[in-house]
């Protein structure tokens, strides 16, 4: 029978930890075994763990006496991983039934694969949760060659990886290392960087974890920050080009799609901001767009946010209502005349 290791940090997550442990466990043909790392909780974490892990052997409990943050302990999970797959599951996360047994399914029939992940259910604090669309073993699934999955990640600039749903081949993650203590934000990002460039990656059309939005997820309060997201997302692919995207024959004109991909999202995050009145963020978002594709400066949609800035943003709000109905008008007059051609 497949083995998959699963690894689930912990920190202050005890509320959560009873009900992700039991997902796991729930998951058939496959054997699980499972790691909670407690990371110096100061609620019933251990507590909760402990009990777990007196209750059923394949669990197994580890506490640290100080806090040493969630990228160290992931790294601690990961060496401590043994079996064919692995995966790493936040305790506030939790399993869809069958998760497991479609993931070894796909791994199995294709060894090429190293990485494989499919789609997660958002929820709150509500106990009763939502419906995954797909509970059986059967799905679609689709393989994406490594250099067809960096290509996809580099068009977009972000992270389109489910990191609750990723199960991977554990011994090609002990020869690609544990996550980087520079992207505590996008290390999972840069660690699916990694294995697309070493390796084909799998897709599974079918619901695999549901992730729970409570307000206390370190994103949530990393992304309150004006720049933090962009800086990391762009830390994280910088990094990988510097390290193992660095031999990739393509590796130039990759960046070069990311950068650009990126830049435009900071700079319409740039318009937002200055909507919002909110004048110092907008300079900062522009900065960093101009670093990451200074091309931008030539674009038409630049020009018309220069006027807008010159505006300025009180001037700005009284006049987008009419400057939006003119808009309107001459896009409805263009449509209408290519209608008539």
């Amino acid at each position: 029978m497949t083995r998959v290791d699963v690894i689930i940090p912990c920190y202050n997550y005890g509320r959560f930890l009873r009900r992700c442990v039991e997902s796991v466990l729930a998951q058939e043909d496959v054997e699980v075994r499972a790691l909670i790392l407690d990371d110096a909780s100061s609620d019933n974490s251990a507590a909760v763990a402990q009990e777990l892990s007196a209750r059923d052997q394949r669990v197994l409990f580890q506490r640290h006496h100080s806090n040493r943050g969630h990228i160290a302990t992931y790294n601690e999970g990961l060496e401590w991983a043994r079996a064919e797959y692995t995966i790493l599951l936040s305790a506030d996360d939790l399993l869809v039934p069958g998760a497991f047994r479609r993931a070894a399914h796909l791994l199995d029939a294709h060894p090429e694969v190293g990485l494989c992940y499919g789609r997660q259910i958002v929820f709150g604090t509500d106990p009763i949760l939502p419906e995954p669309a797909s509970l059986s073993n059967g799905c679609r699934r689709r393989i994406f060659s490594g250099p067809e999955f960096l290509r996809m990640i580099c068009a977009t600039g972000h992270n389109p990886v489910a990191t609750p749903t990723v199960v991977v081949r554990t011994d090609l993650q002990k020869k690609l290392g544990g996550y980087r203590k520079e992207l505590p934000h996008t290390g999972d990002l840069e660690m699916w960087l990694r294995f697309g460039a070493h390796a084909a990656v799998g897709y599974l059309e079918a619901d695999q974890a549901f992730k729970c939005m409570h307000g206390r997820n370190m994103q949530v309060e990393f992304l309150a920050t004006s720049l933090g997201d962009f800086q990391q997302r762009k830390a994280a692919f910088e990094i990988f080009f510097q390290n193992d995207g660095a031999a990739l024959s393509d590796a130039k004109q990759l960046w070069q799609i990311v950068a650009q991909s990126l830049a435009a999202d900071v700079f319409w995050a740039a318009s937002r901001a200055f909507d919002g009145g909110k004048v110092t963020a907008c300079k900062e978002y522009l900065t960093l767009a101009v670093d990451l594709n200074p091309g931008l400066r030539s674009r038409p949609e630049w020009s018309r946010f220069a006027w807008k800035r010159l505006l300025g943003p009180t001037v700005w709000r009284a006049a987008r209502p009419l400057v939006e109905r003119l808009r309107g008008r001459m896009l409805k007059s263009s449509r209408k005349l290519i209608r008539e051609v």
